[in-house]
């Protein structure tokens, strides 16, 4: 079998995990390729909720084997906060395998990307402060620290220390922080190579060796399209590579072994952070939808801005990712209101754009233009088929369907693992 990608098709925050979930029991591995702890993934199976952060969703699915990859940033003590808090619920973490290549979050990165959000004021970012960005950064300008250097005393230490040559000089000078010693970053990233030493193998090998044998790889993306930091609404963005071109790089599988890319959106629209938004409601419809969607952050628990469906997103997205199937999520949180808008396209100073605009100047002057569709009233939760729903529902999901690029092939009607319509089957 070759790979599956599954991705963000929105800001994030569209459901991946619950979909990672479904899928889970049908594949032989879930790899996370991108991001670190800055995201997370909400996963409800019967009467259980599952807050995961660095682990793939893959983890909750017996006989699947979770796999952290190379483009990820790791936080040691995130990832055995997390491994302590699923075995105490009795979840097995025994097969986990991390990349040799990952990056790891040094104490020094996370204090930096705390201080920098706070000294930029009105400028900010909206990171998490988590220290994901710090990181990355570390590893374009090849002064990062990877999983394979804790296994080497020597190398960690001359690695620590000429990033700290640097690091010391901003904290000290720039935002009057105390220096950071490399000792204190070696002792802590020391304190894990046990644990670790057996969760560390070369991925992409394993990956490529599973894929010879005929099995199935899900790549699973953290953050979102319009997140990525080459195709998202920079400078407001992670990172990493959120898309599925970056499911390749980040995880070693290369383009040619992938068979399809599905992408998840949301049945409205929601962001976390800062930078331009055009269906976010600020008002009272704005809240009704954080209200009935639950919406606030796995990770961090902000609330999340709320807006209506955007068509032109979902078309970009499933150009940039060259979607096969779209995974339509919180279909139920809808119920309820007399007529829906749906953004169709942009007005920006009186020319009316279908796509993305090229500019982020364009982008951030871009109103939304809306078509009106019913509403409905019935309680959908307990829907199974497409036929279950009611026709103002139907119409809703094929009227988005036809307008985002690619078909839809399953819809969430509710959180738990089984509140789920397959149209046709994702693998």
């Amino acid at each position: 079998m070759p790979a599956l990608v599954l991705v963000g098709a929105q800001w994030g925050d569209e459901g991946k995990g619950k979909a990672t979930d479904q899928l889970g029991g049908s594949v032989d591995y879930v790899v996370k390729f991108n991001g670190g702890n800055n995201a997370g993934h909400t996963v409800v199976i019967g009467d259980d909720t599952y807050a995961l952060h660095l682990l793939p969703s893959g983890i909750l699915s017996a006989g699947c084997t979770p796999v952290i990859g190379n483009g990820v940033v790791v936080d040691l003590s995130v990832l055995f906060e997390e491994i302590d808090a699923l075995e105490a619920r009795g979840v097995s973490c025994a097969k986990l395998l991390v990349s040799a290549d990952a990056h790891l979050i040094a104490s020094y990165n996370r204090t930096l990307d705390r201080v920098a959000e706070r000294f930029l004021g009105k400028r900010r970012i909206g990171t998490t402060g988590r220290g994901i960005g710090p990181t990355y950064a570390d590893k374009m300008n090849r002064i990062g620290i990877r999983v394979q250097d804790v296994f080497d005393e020597g190398i960690l230490r001359q690695k620590v220390e000429a990033a700290l040559d640097m690091k010391n000089q901003v904290l000290v000078k720039v935002y009057n922080r105390k220096a950071v010693t490399a000792d204190e970053v070696v002792c802590e990233l020391l304190s894990y190579v046990e644990r670790l030493r057996p969760m560390v193998a070369d991925t992409g090998l394993v990956l490529s060796q599973a894929l010879d044998r005929g099995e199935t790889v899900l790549l699973e993306g953290g953050q979102a399209t319009l997140l990525d930091v080459d195709h998202g609404t920079y400078p407001f963005v992670t990172s990493s590579s959120a898309t599925s071109g970056g499911a390749c790089t980040g995880s070693g599988v290369p383009p040619n072994r992938v068979d399809k890319v599905l992408a998840v959106l949301k049945a409205y629209t929601t962001r976390v952070g800062e930078g331009p938004f055009p269906t976010e409601l600020t008002g009272a419809d704005g809240e009704r939808l954080r209200t009935a969607g639950d919406e606030y952050g796995t990770t961090t628990g902000r609330p999340r801005r709320c807006g209506w469906y955007d068509a032109v997103i979902a078309r970009y997205a499933a150009r940039v990712n060259g979607v096969t199937d779209f995974v339509l999520t919180k279909l139920d949180v809808l119920t309820g209101w007399e007529k829906i808008p749906v953004c169709v396209a942009y007005d920006i100073r009186g020319q009316r754009f279908d796509e993305m605009p090229m500019t982020q100047t364009d982008f951030h002057h871009a109103t939304p233009v809306y078509d009106y569709l019913d509403g409905w009233t019935e309680d959908i939760t307990g829907a199974r088929t497409l036929g279950d729903l009611p026709k103002a529902a139907q119409v809703y999901v094929r009227t988005l369907e036809q307008m985002s690029g690619a078909p839809f092939s399953s819809i969430g009607v509710g959180p738990d693992r089984e509140q789920t319509l397959e149209l046709r089957p994702l693998l």
